[in-house]
């Protein structure tokens, strides 16, 4: 790769730099191919007709499509979340490349700047260099220096040429690998696009479900989502298998401290991407919360399931985190005593529930 070539793409990757600092407000992304998310891609149930429900099985038809649409809805702020961080950590690898392309160049500069005045000082010389001149006296000790600087020249010249080949193939390899950051980076900001249309529809289909009721019915349908996870947490407890460590002094300093961050979150609201000081969405809440006891975590619920080591259910302690549905698409703390600190979804705010009031795919550990 010649000069010119590398100092365009120097340019180009520096002049694109600038539009790094361009907010994504505007993008949001699916969950990768390889993450299990099918109600992140499903589409949103029919909103039923205009005409107010005349009855108790229409309330918890209604209950259920909500609880659907906002399902769907986490899922795809699952999916946002890890687009977000992976466009985060790619914007950052360019940066790093372009830098190292910048200096990769200043770098052949210096070298071939050596190799041409290696290059002039034979030639002032009849093509000989001042060793190889030595080495024609008669002198037997001129003899002797004269190839010792003939052997460090020739040393010190291949060493210019072998430096200068090697960063030239650095630098082919930063601009390629540039390229492919880029090419990433711009993907997963569509995909980050696509993810925050989904999400709008959804928690728009929702609250366009939930705003044709009378106050009454609103009234009726919290009791209904409470009786649904009263039931789900009865049926769990009922199950559940004898636990072999719920109690605190079993329970990590770390553990402590991230059960202590989340729970002083309780009472704010949640808000979809969002990962404090003042709203959290489900993940940015743990992962916040471990964060603040030192102990650094996936972003994502998704990735959290994914990453984290995972133990059974009955040795779980104060700390551990719940994953919720068969997509990983929910998160919540286990607090003790059967009890859960979550954001649970948007128009809620962080708060304590029981820990079988939503169906458990498994617990991870991020101190294990």
């Amino acid at each position: 790769m010649n000069r010119r070539h590398c100092a365009a793409a120097a340019i180009t990757l520096v002049y694109a730099l600038g539009l790094l600092t361009v907010p994504v407000q505007a993008m949001a992304a699916p969950t990768p191919d390889s993450s299990p998310s099918p109600s992140a891609s499903a589409s949103a149930p029919a909103v039923p007709s205009p005409a107010a429900p005349s009855s108790e099985k229409d309330l918890e038809k209604i209950r259920e499509q909500i609880e659907t649409l906002y399902r769907q809805a986490g899922a795809a702020t699952d999916a946002y979340n890890l687009a977000e961080e992976q466009t985060k950590k790619q914007s950052g690898e360019i940066v790093k490349l372009a830098k190292a392309i910048v200096d990769g160049q200043a770098r052949i500069a210096e070298l071939k700047d050596r190799a041409g005045a290696q290059a002039r000082e034979q030639y002032r010389n009849g093509g000989l260099p001042p060793g190889a001149q030595l080495v024609l006296s008669d002198d037997p000790q001129l003899f002797l220096d004269g190839v010792n600087k003939v052997r460090t020249s020739q040393q010190a010249s291949k060493t210019v040429l072998a430096e200068l080949t090697r960063t030239q193939e650095d630098l082919e390899t930063y601009t390629q690998d540039a390229s492919s950051n880029w090419h990433k980076l711009e993907t997963n900001r569509v995909k980050q696009a696509k993810a925050k249309k989904k999400i709008n529809a959804q928690i728009a289909a929702a609250e366009k479900l939930e705003s044709r009721l009378e106050k009454k019915e609103l009234a009726r349908l919290r009791q209904l989502e409470q009786d649904a996870a009263n039931r789900a947490q009865s049926a769990w407890l009922a199950t559940r298998p004898t636990p072999n460590v719920d109690v605190s002094g079993a329970t990590t300093a770390a553990g402590k401290a991230a059960v202590a961050f989340a729970t002083a979150q309780i009472g704010k609201p949640y808000v979809w991407g969002a990962t404090g000081p003042g709203s959290y969405d489900c993940s940015g809440l743990t992962s916040q919360a471990w964060a603040a006891a030192g102990r650094p975590i996936p972003r994502t619920s998704q990735e959290q399931w994914r990453l984290l080591p995972r133990i059974d259910i009955q040795d779980m302690r104060p700390g551990d985190l719940i994953i919720y549905h068969a997509d990983a698409s929910h998160v919540g703390m286990y607090v003790g005593d059967g009890a859960i600190v979550h954001s649970p979804r948007p128009g809620r705010h962080v708060t304590l529930a029981g820990a079988g009031s939503m169906k458990i795919l498994g617990v991870v550990r991020p101190d294990r």
